[in-house]
């Protein structure tokens, strides 16, 4: 493999090894908020609730002051059917998802691509040195 199909392969698993996303922050939250790592269970994970403001973006604001943001940097307001309080909820938004959706399309059509490519190069190669040994064998006649 030349230095052009080093280059390549390493880009590759460099794109695939890349930064942790948001698959990777929530297994290294083992699934559970931030607010009940600190010790104190939300109360939407021991019994119902009713949401009273739909998942939206985080302000600039809450995304500093409120832990719930860190996860998603969506959030919703809900209130507990035990307590009568108001608590805020980390959430996932449709647009994030769409976002997240085509953001993964047009990486695989970027591989795909860059896979096509270097089958085409290779195939070039090939044909070459195929080329190149048929001569040599009639030059030897």
């Amino acid at each position: 493999m030349g230095p052009g199909g080093r280059l390549a392969v390493a880009a590759f698993w460099g794109f695939l090894l890349g930064g942790p996303g948001l698959a990777e922050v929530a297994l290294e939250n083992n699934g559970k908020n931030p607010v009940s790592v600190l010790g104190t269970t939300p109360c939407w994970r021991t019994g119902d609730f009713v949401v009273t403001v739909e998942c939206g973006p985080c302000t600039s604001f809450q995304a500093k002051t409120m832990p719930e943001c860190s996860v998603t940097g969506f959030v919703e307001q809900i209130n507990c059917s035990a307590s009568k309080k108001g608590e805020f909820k980390s959430c996932r938004s449709a647009d994030m998802e769409a976002r997240l959706f085509w953001k993964f399309e047009g990486a695989m059509l970027g591989v795909a691509a860059l896979f096509a490519l270097l089958v085409v190069c290779r195939q070039r190669v090939l044909d070459r040195k195929a080329l190149e040994k048929v001569r040599k064998q009639i030059e030897s006649i």
